[in-house]
């Protein structure tokens, strides 16, 4: 990464169609503001969250920040980490889920999810929990000419 980039480039083979069996899985959660969906205030608590984990000398797990958006004003997030972080609130994830790449504007995630309940249907699994992994900031996004978001569906 350069000065222009604060994103990894994101490699979406690792996550297109694949089922992964989570056991604790460790993340730190916070909230997010939105209005209608949309985040206020998330680099802020990305910097929160990464003063945190870098006090504690811990790392991101994989860059792995899965957001779950309970209601048109909050969106909870997840940031995978490799340790439990001090001052932070400690969660764990446990289960199977299916994930799914999909790259374009936002404003396609109706459709995104439309067609990721119809595969997880045809795999015949039901999505009891969605997350959404955006991988990159816009500004990232714009220098690699690929906007990615994984949907994470938690189905077991």
């Amino acid at each position: 990464m350069d000065e222009n980039t604060c994103c990894p480039e994101f490699d979406p083979a690792p996550w297109d169609d694949k089922l992964f069996e989570w056991s604790d899985k460790q993340f730190i959660k916070d909230k997010v503001r939105t209005l209608f969906f949309m985040s206020l205030n998330f680099g802020s608590v990305m910097k929160r969250l990464d003063a945190r984990v870098t006090a504690a000398g811990g790392t991101f797990a994989g860059g792995l920040c899965l957001s779950d958006h309970t209601s048109r004003w909050n969106m909870d997030v997840y940031l995978a980490v490799d340790r439990e972080i001090p001052g932070a609130e400690n969660t764990t994830l446990s289960g199977k889920f299916l994930t799914r790449v999909y790259e374009g504007p936002f404003q396609d995630t109706g459709k995104w999810c439309a067609d990721f309940s119809a595969k997880a249907g045809e795999q015949g699994l039901e999505v009891k929990k969605w997350f959404m992994w955006y991988t990159t900031c816009p500004k990232c996004a714009k220098k690699y000419g690929k906007n990615y978001t994984v949907i994470v569906g938690q189905v077991e």
